[in-house]
């Protein structure tokens, strides 16, 4: 059977309709491929000398181009956990370690005030224990009131109708110099809650306090090359033109110019707040499509980063504040290597629950700092089942399932468009039931594009 599948696939794949959402241009033009590969290479801080800089060490401001094609948002319509303050946010917390003794700062203070007490280490102690030097990576920002219940804080604020601005959720921008012409330019997107995925309609599952997902965007010699976007613990990587663009305003220095531009467009998963680039049902964190356990995107309420943002330049281990605001700020609150949220809930916990792959309320996540942005490949990290590392940039969107989706009978499955022009029917029955969403479509969508 799998002969017979060699057999067909040549035969169809010239019988691919074109997807009428993307440059159709740009998609039947190998030149662009071509000049992909004869880039030079991205490198490493290590690996970053003098010559090989795509950056000054000490920015003026923000390049133009990055604010250019910062993406914007989509939330779900019926989100229920939006952006939020980080200055405001850990005001609502102490710092534990794994068994759960509260650290107590050495002027006496023990709940969190202001992002300063956000540290590497602290020269502190342990309430009912002696001092020590105590470092980050082994404690937890844990909530001082009853976050089941959805306190206020814990909600986030929706952006504003039209502009896209969140007033009490600023962005976070950090770029970083990977040399030879090319600059990476991190947005970090802030959510004081992750509602986790329902299976087979029972959870939700793998919640957690604070919520730090982030999308990547890949500039060479000032030009977007490509797009990565965050989905729980891996990610999808584009092409840069083959996003989806949005007609905007320029902004200039934080002021509107009459001229349009076209920016990026990712779309947020309710609640677990996952990046895609379409919308519709999306498989959760598995190798292919499986229903019981989905994201749903749609065309909420749209953010747009640039309205609102704090920017910081990477140099190897070196943060630099790119203005005043950030200075007020300081740079010690990245560096801190706990969770943002509380420790997963034991299962004593008349709230903690277990099914077969998950508990209800799990770990916080680490910070900004701590999701590799030294990488040269455009994935933070790997799958295990990824044992050769690839990470390729997708040059078709990946389009979603479901109800919600948009596309018709032809467009948008994927590899599975292969299917339609199979004749006879019983034939295409056949092969449906061999890979239709299953493993060999996942590998020939995942090496192809």
């Amino acid at each position: 059977m799998l002969l017979l599948i060699l057999l067909i696939f040549p035969s169809v794949i010239n019988c691919i309709p074109p997807d009428p959402f993307q440059d159709i241009d740009f998609l039947n033009n190998p030149e662009v491929s071509r000049q992909l590969e004869k880039l030079p290479p991205v490198l490493s801080p290590d690996q970053l000398t003098n010559e090989s800089r795509s950056l000054s060490k000490k920015l003026d401001k923000v390049p133009q181009y990055i604010i250019d094609n910062c993406p914007l948002v989509h939330m779900y319509s019926e989100e229920r956990y939006w952006p939020s303050d980080i200055n405001e946010f850990i005001t609502h917390f102490r710092l534990e370690d794994k068994d759960g003794e509260t650290v107590q700062f050495t002027d006496g203070h023990i709940n969190l005030t202001t992002l300063e007490d956000l540290r590497p280490r602290y020269d502190a102690s342990m309430i009912n224990s002696s001092s020590s030097i105590i470092e980050s990576k082994d404690l937890y920002m844990t909530a001082n009131e009853e976050f089941a219940t959805d306190p206020d804080w814990l909600v986030g604020h929706r952006p504003e109708y039209g502009t896209g601005l969140v007033k009490k959720g600023p962005a976070l921008l950090l770029i970083s110099d990977k040399g030879n012409g090319w600059v990476d330019a991190f947005w970090f997107y802030f959510y004081p809650f992750n509602w986790g995925p329902y299976i087979m309609g029972y959870g939700p599952w793998g919640n957690h306090i604070g919520d730090w997902e982030h999308s990547l965007v890949r500039f060479y010699m000032g030009e977007p090359k490509f797009l990565w976007m965050s989905a729980h613990s891996g990610g999808t990587a584009y092409q840069f033109e083959a996003i989806e663009k949005v007609r905007k305003l320029r902004r200039v220095d934080g002021k509107i110019e009459n001229k349009i531009i076209n920016r990026p467009l990712i779309f947020s998963a309710r609640g677990t707040h996952a990046n895609y680039a379409s919308v519709g049902q999306h498989s959760h964190d598995v190798p292919f499509f499986f229903m019981p356990l989905s994201d749903f995107t749609d065309r909420g309420p749209l953010w747009d980063p640039v309205m609102n943002f704090f920017a910081y330049q990477l140099d190897g281990d070196n943060v630099r504040p790119m203005s005043e605001r950030e200075e007020n700020l300081g740079t010690s609150w990245l560096s801190f290597a706990g969770t943002w949220g509380d420790k997963q809930l034991l299962g004593t916990d008349p709230r903690q629950k277990w099914c077969p792959v998950q508990w209800r309320y799990i770990d916080g996540p680490t910070g900004p700092l701590f999701k590799h942005l030294d990488r040269t490949s455009l994935c933070p990290s790997f799958k295990s089942w990824n044992i050769w590392h690839g990470c390729p940039a997708r040059h078709w969107i990946k389009k979603g399932e479901g109800l919600d989706a948009e596309k018709n009978d032809l467009v948008g499955d994927n590899c599975g468009v292969l299917l339609y022009n199979i004749r006879p029917r019983w034939l295409r029955g056949v092969m449906r039931f061999l890979m239709w969403r299953g493993t060999i479509c996942f590998f020939m969508d995942y090496f192809t594009g």
